[in-house]
């Protein structure tokens, strides 16, 4: 009896030391966002004052009024939401194509085809920037969303989440309704997507805070001002003699809104996704 206590003592012992340091991990990763939130709200020469004052005696609201004035901030966030969300759902629905054709399909080299897709994600993008610039060009794409979203229409990543969740799937509710006749559309539609909500949203997630937050792809793409995103306008509050972090920390916090509303309503879903996207295959 005793040493079953003296089990039971240990692990909440060493549950209560995994909860601490995981609540610590996350205090100190928040410290940023604090400090962006904190900066955004003060005069700017205050914001590299030593020691921090994390609550501004005088906060600045007008710093999330003047982002609007001073930059086409507005242009940036239509232009942004464009085309993350084209290209959050092009990237849903060929990933979950293909992933159920490597997942639930049988034909030759079906492993050795996805082993050898899924290896181009240790391919850095540097590598194949120049040619894939060059390639936008001949195709008359550079300085156009449509260039951008074609080239993030595709994800390697995404297949081999979508895959993974999808081998979950017992075959013999596939056979069944191939015997009610649904075919392989109507299965994909009516049966996987359906019960792979988990894997969906963490790929929409992984999917639409990449697409927003990305900076490289919109600046070597992107010339004209009206088609630039809201990465790109954040820069523009760098100016060639001097910049305003307290707008730049208001602009920073405005653009991370609409990620963090969407990782509210979809965190069940998405720690539910990569937990049984690592373990089933």
């Amino acid at each position: 009896m005793s040493e079953i206590n003296n089990k039971t003592t240990a692990s909440a012992v060493n549950t209560v030391l995994i909860y601490t340091a995981l609540i610590l991990m996350a205090f100190i990763m928040l410290i940023p966002f604090a400090w962006m939130i904190s900066a955004s709200l003060k005069l700017e020469k205050d914001v590299f004052s030593f020691p921090i004052v994390w609550v501004p005696s005088d906060p600045q609201w007008n710093n999330y009024l003047e982002i609007w004035n001073k930059v086409p901030l507005l242009t940036g966030f239509i232009n942004t939401a464009k085309l993350t969300m084209f290209t959050t759902i092009l990237q849903l629905l060929t990933s979950s194509f293909a992933a159920y054709a490597f997942a639930k399909l049988e034909f030759k080299g079906r492993d050795t085809l996805f082993m050898l897709y899924v290896m181009t994600i240790s391919i850095p993008w540097q590598v194949y920037m120049v040619p894939q610039y060059k390639l936008m060009t001949w195709f008359g794409l550079t300085d156009s969303h449509l260039g951008l979203i074609l080239m993030h229409a595709f994800t390697a990543m995404g297949v081999f989440l979508m895959r993974q969740f999808f081998v979950s799937i017992p075959n013999e509710l596939l056979e069944a309704a191939r015997i009610d006749g649904l075919s392989e559309y109507g299965i994909w539609q009516k049966l996987m997507l359906p019960l792979s909500k988990p894997a969906i949203a963490t790929l929409c997630i992984t999917s639409f805070t990449f697409e927003w937050n990305d900076f490289m792809g919109p600046l070597i793409y992107l010339s004209s001002q009206k088609k630039k995103t809201i990465q790109l306008m954040l820069r523009m509050f760098n100016t060639q003699y001097s910049s305003n972090y307290a707008q730049i920390m208001a602009a920073a916090t405005v653009a991370l809104i609409p990620v963090l509303i969407l990782f509210v309503f979809l965190q069940r879903y998405f720690v539910e996704g990569v937990a049984s996207s690592g373990i089933k295959g």
